[in-house]
């Protein structure tokens, strides 16, 4: 039993986390975003985006540009049904304002609140040892730390397992992990340490570190053994179809990753995009496509598949 009856959650990997805690039937909200596990798509949404995030990568970056240049927020909290649902808990994230509603945003919110006793949990990681350490802080927040520490260690034990199998391997490829394709933007954060764990090199990304800008001319000159395409909300579907924007430009073809036919799309918005629980399958399916003849989890066309160069 937790101490925290009412949960709101207002981003998919919070969601994900409380859910995995063991307290999923103690969530009474969620952002528009939450899918996962199945059956939260029920719980009432708490959440809704201001700008429009629909077409294009290109027509998407240039919404949430717009916004930012005119200082308005991405999204933001209903606060009628955030309050009408009475939650003991809410969490949040304080990381990226494009990911989800602002944690000022909702402190503000909850500090206008009289009588009522809430606690905010902000999450905010920035690589695997901040994730395990936000599964922690949620955890003890729900009562439940024994929980937390069971979910940690499983994660990390299936972290070190492919680390281990991983260091035996010759090959280290050079790896580009793209996060948004027009413009160009690679994967940061934990990325490039999945990237580590499972083999490879990371050619851009920096632990840590939002995902950067990157120069066309300069993705041609460093020449990527394999590309990884994991957009940033795109499923495996959309992400596949997303490699034509790559694909289209001058230089692609001649790619090194491109001539070996070693293009792969993934379910970002499932895995990789997401800091919780299941950083731990993005690993697995990171160590899948570098070296498949030593990783074989099942992921391959759930996860990810490879892009035909057709």
């Amino acid at each position: 039993m937790t101490s925290a009856e009412r949960v709101v959650a207002l981003l998919p990997s919070a969601t994900e986390i409380v859910a995995a805690l063991g307290c999923a039937s103690h969530l009474v909200g969620r952002s528009h975003e939450c899918d996962h596990p199945p059956g939260v798509e029920s719980l009432p949404i708490c959440t809704r985006p201001r700008v429009k995030l629909g077409g294009s990568s290109s027509e998407i970056d240039a919404s949430v540009r717009n916004a930012v240049k005119e200082a308005v927020a991405i999204y933001e909290v209903l606060e009628d049904q955030l309050r009408s649902l009475a939650p003991d808990v809410i969490v949040t994230q304080s990381q990226c304002e494009v990911c989800a509603v602002s944690f000022e945003e909702v402190e503000a919110l909850v500090a206008s609140w009289s009588g009522r006793d809430v606690a905010l949990v902000s999450l905010e990681s920035r690589n695997l040892t901040d994730v395990y350490d936000d599964i922690m802080r949620v955890a003890e927040v729900l009562g439940v730390s024994q929980v937390g520490d069971d979910l940690v260690t499983d994660m990390t034990d299936r972290a070190m397992a492919v680390a281990g199998l991983a260091k035996e391997i010759d090959v280290s490829p050079r790896v580009a992990c793209i996060e948004w394709s027009d413009p160009l933007m690679v994967a940061g954060n934990w990325i490039p340490e999945m990237v580590s764990l499972a083999g490879g090199r990371d050619l851009f990304g920096e632990v840590g570190e939002h995902a950067p800008a990157l120069a066309w001319e300069e993705f041609l000159e460093a020449d990527p053994e394999v590309i990884i395409l994991m957009p940033c909300g795109f499923d495996l579907k959309r992400t596949a179809t997303e490699a034509s924007v790559l694909s289209s430009r001058p230089g692609w073809e001649d790619l090194a990753a491109v001539r070996a036919g070693y293009v792969y799309a993934t379910d970002a918005n499932a895995y990789f995009n997401r800091p919780g629980p299941r950083l731990a399958e993005s690993l697995e399916i990171m160590a899948e496509i570098l070296h498949p003849d030593v990783f074989q989890f099942g992921h391959e066309n759930m996860g990810w598949q490879r892009v035909s160069a057709d």
